[in-house]
C-alpha cells in the first residue's frame, strides 16, 4: 500500500509539474502480512504525508540553489513490543525538505491550516490524516527541526488487528 501510494504520489506530480523531481527511497518490511486496516482510508493518509514530503523538498529546492537532491524516503517496520501486546506496523515518510518551525507545529493538525499559497492547500490533508488515524485507534506524530532535514510529512504505526501511526 506504501509502494502504491509512493508512485501514485510521485507520477501525479509529475504529470503536473514536469521539471518535478526527487529521489524516491524505500525499505520495506516484507514480513508484516495482512494488517486489518480500511485501504483507502490508509492510502489517503500515506498520501497526504507523502504529498507533503515532495512539496517540503521542492519549496527547499527553490531556496537552496547548490547541489540540493530532494528525497523523501517511505519506510515500514513490523515491531513487537516487549510486554507481548499486538504487534504494530510502523510506517515512516521522511524528507530531506526545510523541516516545520516549532511555532507552527502545535497547528498542522488543525482544520484548514496550511503553510502553503492561496489556492496550493486547503489545510484540510494533516487534519483528515490524523481523524483517520485516530479513528482507526492510532496515532499520528510528527519528529522535525527547523531548517534540517527532516523526517517531515510523516505516518506511523499500525498494531495488528488495529493500529497506531506517527509522523516523523
Amino acid at each position: 500500500l506504501a509502494d502504491e501510494y509512493l508512485r501514485l504520489a510521485y507520477h501525479g506530480l509529475r504529470a503536473k509539474d514536469k521539471s518535478f523531481n526527487a529521489t524516491i527511497k524505500t525499505d520495506f518490511d516484507v514480513t508484516i502480512g495482512k494488517i486489518s486496516i480500511i485501504p483507502q482510508d490508509i492510502g489517503r493518509v500515506i498520501l497526504n504525508l507523502i504529498t507533503n514530503a515532495f512539496y517540503a523538498t521542492q519549496e527547499k529546492k527553490k531556496i537552496d540553489t547548490g547541489n540540493f537532491e530532494p528525497t523523501v524516503k517511505v519506510t515500514t517496520k513490523t515491531v513487537i513490543p516487549a510486554s507481548g501486546g499486538p504487534r504494530e506496523v510502523i510506517i515512516k515518510v521522511s524528507d530531506n525538505g526545510g523541516g516545520i518551525p516549532q511555532k507552527i507545529l502545535d497547528k498542522i493538525f488543525q482544520p484548514f491550516f496550511t503553510t502553503k499559497p492561496t489556492g496550493q492547500g486547503t489545510g484540510l490533508g494533516l487534519s483528515l490524516s490524523y481523524d483517520i488515524v485516530k479513528a482507526h485507534g492510532g496515532e499520528i506524530r510528527v519528529e522535525t527541526k527547523e531548517g534540517e532535514g527532516v523526517p517531515a510529512g510523516k505516518t506511523g504505526t499500525w498494531p495488528r488487528p488495529a493500529w497506531r501511526t506517527w509522523a516523523s
